[in-house]
Protein backbone atom coordinates (compact mmCIF):
# COMPACT_ATOMS: atom_id res chain seq x y z
CA UNK A 1 0.00 0.00 0.00
CA UNK A 2 1.30 3.07 -0.74
CA UNK A 3 1.89 6.01 1.53
CA UNK A 4 3.75 9.15 2.28
CA UNK A 5 5.42 7.34 5.05
CA UNK A 6 7.85 6.05 2.49
CA UNK A 7 10.41 8.11 0.98
CA UNK A 8 9.81 6.20 -2.46
CA UNK A 9 5.96 7.03 -2.55
CA UNK A 10 6.55 10.70 -1.36
CA UNK A 11 9.04 11.30 -4.04
CA UNK A 12 6.88 9.95 -7.17
CA UNK A 13 3.82 12.02 -5.82
CA UNK A 14 6.71 15.02 -5.81
CA UNK A 15 7.40 14.13 -9.12
CA UNK A 16 3.72 14.07 -10.24
CA UNK A 17 3.04 17.18 -8.69
CA UNK A 18 6.05 18.96 -10.29
CA UNK A 19 4.34 17.73 -13.85
CA UNK A 20 1.55 19.95 -13.47
CA UNK A 21 1.29 23.12 -15.38
CA UNK A 22 -0.90 26.19 -15.24
CA UNK A 23 -3.00 25.03 -18.24
CA UNK A 24 -3.34 21.08 -17.58
CA UNK A 25 -7.15 20.05 -18.53
CA UNK A 26 -8.93 18.55 -15.63
CA UNK A 27 -10.48 14.85 -16.87
CA UNK A 28 -13.47 15.43 -14.29
CA UNK A 29 -14.84 17.21 -11.49
CA UNK A 30 -15.08 21.06 -11.80
CA UNK A 31 -11.80 22.27 -10.39
CA UNK A 32 -9.65 23.94 -12.31
CA UNK A 33 -5.78 22.77 -11.69
CA UNK A 34 -4.83 25.85 -9.54
CA UNK A 35 -7.74 25.41 -7.86
CA UNK A 36 -7.06 21.59 -7.26
CA UNK A 37 -3.05 22.43 -6.06
CA UNK A 38 -4.76 25.06 -3.34
CA UNK A 39 -7.33 21.93 -2.52
CA UNK A 40 -4.15 19.58 -2.03
CA UNK A 41 -2.89 22.80 0.48
CA UNK A 42 -5.97 23.43 2.18
CA UNK A 43 -6.49 19.64 3.01
CA UNK A 44 -2.66 18.37 4.08
CA UNK A 45 -3.37 21.87 6.46
CA UNK A 46 -6.13 20.17 7.53
CA UNK A 47 -4.40 16.39 8.41
CA UNK A 48 -1.51 18.50 10.46
CA UNK A 49 -4.16 20.49 12.32
CA UNK A 50 -3.27 24.12 10.70
CA UNK A 51 -7.02 24.55 9.10
CA UNK A 52 -9.99 23.42 11.21
CA UNK A 53 -12.60 21.68 9.08
CA UNK A 54 -16.29 20.94 9.99
CA UNK A 55 -17.38 17.31 11.13
CA UNK A 56 -19.49 15.62 8.59
CA UNK A 57 -18.80 11.68 10.35
CA UNK A 58 -21.62 8.97 10.88
CA UNK A 59 -20.73 5.52 12.07
CA UNK A 60 -20.66 3.51 8.57
CA UNK A 61 -18.46 6.31 7.02
CA UNK A 62 -15.79 6.23 10.55
CA UNK A 63 -15.58 2.62 9.82
CA UNK A 64 -17.24 0.56 6.85
CA UNK A 65 -16.38 3.51 4.05
CA UNK A 66 -13.06 4.35 6.27
CA UNK A 67 -11.59 0.76 5.41
CA UNK A 68 -12.58 0.69 2.36
CA UNK A 69 -10.94 3.95 1.57
CA UNK A 70 -7.80 3.80 3.01
CA UNK A 71 -6.88 0.03 2.51
CA UNK A 72 -8.50 -1.75 -0.49
CA UNK A 73 -7.34 -1.44 -4.27
CA UNK A 74 -9.75 0.23 -5.32
CA UNK A 75 -9.62 4.37 -7.05
CA UNK A 76 -11.65 6.64 -5.23
CA UNK A 77 -14.89 7.26 -7.24
CA UNK A 78 -15.15 10.97 -9.05
CA UNK A 79 -17.46 13.34 -7.77
CA UNK A 80 -17.04 13.49 -4.12
CA UNK A 81 -18.31 16.61 -2.71
CA UNK A 82 -15.35 17.94 0.13
CA UNK A 83 -16.21 19.77 3.06
CA UNK A 84 -16.62 23.70 2.10
CA UNK A 85 -13.64 25.12 4.15
CA UNK A 86 -11.16 23.35 1.54
CA UNK A 87 -13.82 23.55 -1.34
CA UNK A 88 -12.20 26.22 -3.66
CA UNK A 89 -15.65 27.57 -4.75
CA UNK A 90 -16.63 28.60 -1.03
CA UNK A 91 -14.41 28.95 2.02
CA UNK A 92 -10.90 27.15 0.95
CA UNK A 93 -7.94 29.00 -0.38
CA UNK A 94 -7.84 31.79 -3.01
CA UNK A 95 -5.79 30.37 -6.25
CA UNK A 96 -2.46 33.00 -5.98
CA UNK A 97 0.19 32.08 -7.94
CA UNK A 98 0.36 28.83 -9.85
CA UNK A 99 4.57 28.31 -8.90
CA UNK A 100 4.00 29.41 -5.18
CA UNK A 101 1.16 27.11 -4.28
CA UNK A 102 2.64 23.61 -5.80
CA UNK A 103 5.69 24.36 -3.81
CA UNK A 104 3.39 25.09 -0.59
CA UNK A 105 2.06 22.23 -1.69
CA UNK A 106 5.21 20.18 -1.83
CA UNK A 107 6.34 21.26 1.74
CA UNK A 108 3.36 20.46 3.33
CA UNK A 109 3.46 16.54 1.76
CA UNK A 110 7.70 16.37 2.10
CA UNK A 111 6.32 17.34 5.95
CA UNK A 112 3.84 15.09 6.95
CA UNK A 113 6.07 12.12 7.49
CA UNK A 114 8.10 14.04 10.48
CA UNK A 115 4.52 14.28 11.90
CA UNK A 116 3.91 10.87 12.24
CA UNK A 117 4.78 10.25 15.50
CA UNK A 118 2.92 12.81 16.92
CA UNK A 119 -0.20 11.76 18.93
CA UNK A 120 -2.69 14.10 18.70
CA UNK A 121 -3.72 13.69 14.99
CA UNK A 122 -7.18 15.54 14.47
CA UNK A 123 -10.02 13.91 13.17
CA UNK A 124 -10.59 13.50 9.88
CA UNK A 125 -14.33 15.45 9.02
CA UNK A 126 -16.11 12.02 7.19
CA UNK A 127 -13.71 9.04 8.76
CA UNK A 128 -13.06 10.74 12.17
CA UNK A 129 -10.33 9.40 14.29
CA UNK A 130 -7.05 8.72 12.61
CA UNK A 131 -3.34 7.29 13.65
CA UNK A 132 -0.54 9.01 11.77
CA UNK A 133 -0.31 6.10 9.72
CA UNK A 134 -4.04 6.15 8.37
CA UNK A 135 -3.35 10.20 7.87
CA UNK A 136 -0.31 9.47 5.81
CA UNK A 137 -2.23 6.43 3.78
CA UNK A 138 -4.90 9.34 3.56
CA UNK A 139 -2.52 11.76 1.92
CA UNK A 140 -1.26 9.57 -0.49
CA UNK A 141 -3.96 8.40 -2.09
CA UNK A 142 -5.75 11.72 -1.73
CA UNK A 143 -3.25 13.84 -3.50
CA UNK A 144 -2.94 10.73 -6.10
CA UNK A 145 -6.89 11.19 -6.70
CA UNK A 146 -6.30 14.43 -7.72
CA UNK A 147 -3.35 14.29 -9.78
CA UNK A 148 -5.28 11.62 -11.83
CA UNK A 149 -8.03 14.06 -12.49
CA UNK A 150 -5.68 16.22 -14.01
CA UNK A 151 -3.81 13.12 -16.25
CA UNK A 152 -0.52 13.42 -13.49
Amino acid sequence: MKTLARDDHTAEILRRLRQLRPDSVRQWGRMSVHQMVCHLKDACRMAIGEKEVSDASGLVLRTVVKWIALYTPLPWPRGILTRPEIDQEAGGSCPVDFATDVAEVELLLEGMPAARTRRNWPAHPIFGRMSGSDWLRWAYLHTDHHLRQFGA
